[in-house]
């Protein structure tokens, strides 16, 4: 079996210490320099495994005054289920009320632009195409706990009431709901979640720290036709949410 690399082996030395209450949460813990001494490797070493505690929720970086033991907190749970769609439209808000927590969230939409090849690839379109793009930051009690890019293909809703999905009357209604407007029958959804570091401007949104770890999930939409109606590219930080997939079973 390959020796572990000593970043890893330091981090599960502070977890153990942390477990053993050596430190407790709201505990400053010694310097970089004082832990790789005791430990027999390089800052750089301690630094690495602190930004993996830290990124997993255990730590907490403050800038100017040093790493500390991280307060427990419950994570948001985040349910993907083939029935995800509401009345109202809003599966978000249905998972937030059922953990007793209050759902919404901020969009910003801007109307024809050009797809970039991978999303073109997704929806079954040329580069360059034109696409109604959302951006989305979801709230729960106030705070962001996701991220999220919708791309549309304009010349399927464009000219219609649903070519905004937060304008016009079915504002807010998702996208199975919409489509349904126009005579679009969605059947299914494809997803692909893969983990990954956080960016920059992701961090700064989610307020989590930078290259923490997030689960990014490639959604697609698709008709009963097999037409590629919907991507979107849904950022979740692990730290602050846990993602349960509910599978349907048919005899």
């Amino acid at each position: 079996m390959p020796e572990q690399p000593p970043y890893l082996r330091i981090a599960d030395e502070l977890r153990r210490r942390i477990a053993e209450h050596e430190w407790t949460p709201g505990d400053r813990l010694p310097s970089r320099a004082q832990i790789g001494q005791e430990c027999g490797v390089g800052e750089n070493v301690v630094r690495r495994a602190q930004e993996l505690l830290i990124s997993q929720g255990v730590l907490e970086g403050r800038a100017g005054s040093g790493t500390y033991v991280a307060e427990p907190r419950a994570r948001v749970r985040m349910v993907r289920s083939a029935a995800r769609e509401q009345p109202d439209g809003s599966p978000f808000r249905a998972d937030m009320k059922a953990v007793g927590r209050n759902g919404g969230w901020e969009s910003r939409t801007d109307a024809k632009v050009a797809a970039p090849a991978e999303i073109a690839a997704r929806l079954g379109i040329g580069p360059g195409e034109l696409c109604v793009r959302t951006v989305y930051e979801f709230l729960a009690n106030g705070r962001p706990v996701q991220l999220s890019t919708s791309w549309e293909p304009y010349d399927l809703t464009g000219g219609t009431l649903v070519v905004l999905p937060e304008g016009g009357p079915h504002a807010g209604a998702g996208v199975v709901n919409r489509m349904a407007e126009i005579g679009v029958i969605v059947s299914h959804a494809v997803e692909q979640p893969e983990p990954r570091q956080a960016t920059a401007e992701e961090a700064s949104l989610l307020g989590i720290q930078k290259a923490a770890l997030v689960t990014h999930i490639r959604r697609t939409y698709y008709s009963d036709e097999g037409r590629p109606v919907e991507t979107a590219d849904i950022v979740v930080p692990a730290a602050l949410c846990e993602i349960v997939y509910e599978v349907p079973v048919s005899r």
